[in-house]
């Protein structure tokens, strides 16, 4: 697919959806459409963050995996999500496994790419922490939420 056609794609995802449109291009630049099937993971902890996703059909589940009782779901996200974080902040490696419960269709971002554009242009960096810090902030309220849930349902 074309730089271009991705920008539209990009601009069109509720995560960019506001983004100037050179920014967008710059973007761009780093993303390639991917898909996964059901039970597919898109990566496991410990694995270099190279990349992250914008998800554009389908849901991802989010796991850790507990000593003795296997892998621990905490938190689904779906279409117009983001998955994956951990590329922003060193060292740079999965806290989790994402795995998809359903066909995944995406958007994948290389992380490295990303970041060297960042390095270079900080106002494209500004950017995306103004639209990431919020998405960390809302995740950890939406886990907290599922924890509560969870541990409800047992205690």
């Amino acid at each position: 697919m074309e730089t271009h056609g991705l920008q539209e794609i990009l601009s069109g995802h509720r995560f960019f959806a506001d983004l100037d449109p050179a920014l967008c291009a710059l973007v761009a630049g780093c993303g390639r459409n991917v898909r996964f099937e059901a039970g597919d993971y898109l990566f496991h902890e410990g694995e270099p963050a190279d990349r992250f996703f914008l998800l554009r059909h389908g849901r991802v589940a989010f796991e850790v995996t507990a000593p003795g009782r296997g892998p621990l779901r905490f938190l689904t996200v779906g279409e117009g999500e983001v998955v994956g974080v951990s590329w922003l902040v060193p060292p740079y490696r999965w806290n989790y496994d994402a795995k998809a419960l359903e066909t995944i269709r995406a958007i994948a971002l290389d992380a490295k790419c990303l970041r060297d554009k960042c390095e270079a242009d900080h106002h494209l960096g500004y950017e995306l922490m103004k639209r990431f810090v919020p998405e960390l902030v809302r995740r950890l309220h939406a886990t907290r939420l599922q924890m509560f849930d969870v541990y409800g349902q047992h205690g």
